[in-house]
């Protein structure tokens, strides 16, 4: 598992297309953008059903945080002058 610390705004990048952006925190959640394309299903792992075959579940470490994604839309980058 790799562990990361983020601030509001910043990204990462997976396999080069798939964006995970943190949009804001609040007490003890934290809201996520993820952009992928229309073809990676991202979804909330309460939501993943155990009896799926495996290809479709996600990884899970000895010790997981509850997940946060969902399906957000990622803020507009600021311009740049």
């Amino acid at each position: 598992m790799l562990i990361l610390t983020r601030k509001i705004d910043q990204s990462i990048i997976i396999q080069g297309n798939i964006t995970v952006m943190v949009l804001g925190v609040e007490r003890d959640r934290v809201k996520l953008g993820i952009a992928a394309p229309e073809d990676i299903t991202v979804l909330r792992e309460e939501l993943v059903d155990p009896d799926a075959p495996q290809q479709l579940r996600p990884r899970m470490a000895a010790r997981t945080a509850p997940s946060a994604v969902g399906n957000l839309a990622l803020k507009p980058s600021p311009k740049r002058r």
